[in-house]
């Protein structure tokens, strides 16, 4: 651009040719700011550029959000860790700070349905994505079937590939997959591709006892827990379901009003 066409663009095209949407938006907010307050260039420079820094920062993990599927209503705000093992409570923020991300660790978290272990392993999700790393939730039967139709259309390992942007892969329900050879070997074949590579949380009701009923075969099934346990941290979790927590609070609730209306009525 020459200097005659620079000079007769106005400051907000130029910044947005530069892609500074920030700068676009507060620079002559900040301006004013800077004059009643007395900055110099310097300074005002410089708190334009945290503004954009930050918004830029908050627009990535928008965007990581968004890509990572995570349920919106599944964070730690409102978990309620008060219900979970003592043990548990005290593992969480190690892992929502994501050290084991770089580690390329596992977490798996067991219970019988109904305990929490769904919003628990998307609650870290969504504090891994506040810390800058790409997730993906998926159930596992949905993850099974992707890999299913990879393995038909095209070859399997450009969908690995994909799933290997990832840091972390989230794998709900692991226990209700299908009871089929096919989808147990590309399941076994994805564990094995991000072993010590890339990090996966399970969550499952069934133990590793039972993890037969998924592999079938004794040794692929003890190989496949053998390279999910072998770098992982696991959260057995215990207690009172949350759907029967829920139904028992309810059920107080309504026996308090029902009491206060016969009252009423004496």
């Amino acid at each position: 651009m020459s200097r005659i066409n620079m000079t007769s663009q106005s400051l907000g095209v130029l910044l947005r040719s530069l892609r500074l949407p920030s700068f676009v938006t507060q620079h002559e907010e900040l301006a004013r700011q800077a004059e009643r307050e007395g900055w110099g260039f310097s300074q005002y420079l410089r708190h334009l550029s945290e503004v954009e820094l930050a918004d830029r920062e908050q627009r990535r993990t928008d965007r990581l959000r968004k890509q990572s599927c995570l349920p919106g209503d599944k964070n730690l705000e409102i978990l309620d860790l008060g219900h979970f093992p003592a043990k548990v409570r005290r593992q969480v923020p190690t892992l929502c700070d994501g050290a084991f991300v770089e580690r390329a660790e596992n977490i798996l978290a067991f219970d019988l349905p109904g305990r929490g272990k769904t919003h628990l392993v998307c609650a870290i999700g969504h504090e891994l994505v506040n810390r800058g790393h790409r997730v993906l939730f998926t159930p596992a039967y949905r993850l099974v079937q992707r890999l299913l139709i990879a393995k038909r259309d095209l070859p399997l390992e450009q969908e690995f590939r994909k799933l290997d942007r990832y840091a972390v892969v989230i794998l709900d329900d692991i226990g209700y997959i299908q009871q089929d050879r096919d989808e147990m070997e590309v399941l076994f074949t994805f564990l094995g591709e991000r072993y010590e590579r890339r990090s996966v949380m399970i969550s499952s009701n069934l133990v590793f006892s039972q993890w037969d009923r998924i592999f079938k075969d004794p040794m692929t099934t003890a190989a496949a827990i053998d390279r999910v346990v072998h770098h992982a941290t696991i959260l057995e979790l215990t207690g009172e379901s949350v759907r029967g927590r829920v139904a028992r609070r309810r059920n107080a609730a309504l026996g308090t009003k029902t009491v206060k209306k016969d009252r009423a009525k004496k």
